[in-house]
């Protein structure tokens, strides 16, 4: 009960109170949980503002006063800007820059990374945006492959075009009509589509039969319309 009365008091004078007298007004010994609570995905645990009992560290955009502390792993404090406007202390990035938090991690704007090994992103302005790393074609049944799959390949992210050999004569006659197709097949294509982005590095598709079996798929290819212009110097805070 003392812990709890003598903590308020803290939180009330935090604005105008330095962090060395905070301190001073915790209570000791110590008295914490027997069990550390589970935390959340990105969410580490961190000693509160007491330096007493083992906490989960909170994380971007959520609430904290001077025992609930912010994730500085991450880059994060308490923002008491926003307590003055009556909605509490929230956890932002200490330059006021923004970002945005995919799978329980926070990202600085500006900066490029891959969730996964299909997928690659960059954060801009508190939202992100992804560009496909694997092809995403589309094989048609042809004479040497008539039941094409694609599949998940053990060890390799990205899925690949397998073919069921349902009928053995079926495919050795294949085999022969596809040298066949070779010669009478003519080539043709649409062109390629406008990059996905406006600037940076995206990509752009087209449909072509230009491929040793003649057949329709959809190829892809990086493009850069131009590059990104240079993110503006934030601006420090001012107190």
């Amino acid at each position: 009960i003392t812990l709890i009365g003598q903590t308020t008091t803290c939180l009330g004078l935090v604005m105008a109170l330095p962090s060395q007298v905070c301190a001073q007004l915790c209570s000791r010994p110590c008295y914490c949980p027997w069990a550390p609570p589970h935390c959340p995905p990105g969410s580490p645990l961190v000693l509160d503002g007491c330096g007493c009992c083992k906490i989960c560290a909170r994380r971007l955009g959520e609430h904290c006063d001077f025992l609930h502390i912010c994730d500085q792993s991450q880059g994060l404090i308490c923002d008491y800007h926003t307590a003055s406007a009556g909605t509490g202390a929230t956890c932002n990035f200490e330059d006021n820059e923004e970002g945005c938090e995919v799978h329980g991690r926070v990202y600085r704007d500006g900066e490029v990374f891959q969730p996964s090994c299909k997928l690659q992103c960059r954060c801009l302005d508190g939202g992100f945006t992804c560009v496909p790393l694997c092809q995403e074609d589309v094989r048609l049944p042809t004479p040497d492959c008539p039941y094409p799959r694609r599949v998940e390949i053990p060890g390799k992210c990205c899925p690949e075009w397998i073919c069921d050999a349902q009928d053995q004569h079926f495919r050795r006659d294949a085999v022969a009509a596809s040298s066949l197709l070779s010669y009478l097949c003519q080539e043709w294509s649409t062109e390629w589509s406008a990059c996905s982005v406006t600037c940076g590095v995206g990509f752009s598709t087209r449909v072509s039969n230009q491929n040793r079996y003649c057949r329709l798929e959809t190829q892809r290819r990086l493009c850069m319309a131009r590059p990104c212009p240079a993110l503006p110097a934030a601006f420090p805070a001012v107190s």
